[in-house]
């Protein structure tokens, strides 16, 4: 699934599952690292996402 597929909403609740599951600290060392790859690509889809809504409403706020 590309960045732009993945929802806002849907990244935070992935993100928050991944977060669940690494605190448990059951995981296999591979699986731990796969999981916390996820969980960075999901980090930088939100930030992107939020940084393209503050703009949006800068520019909106200026007019």
């Amino acid at each position: 699934m590309s960045q732009e597929e993945i929802t806002f909403e849907n990244a935070i609740t992935e993100l928050e599952n991944i977060i669940k599951k690494l605190e448990g600290g059951n995981l296999p060392l591979e699986s731990a690292v796969s999981t916390f790859e996820r969980g960075t690509y999901l980090k930088k889809i939100c930030e992107t996402k939020l940084k393209d809504a503050q703009l949006k409403i800068e520019m909106l706020s200026k007019e």
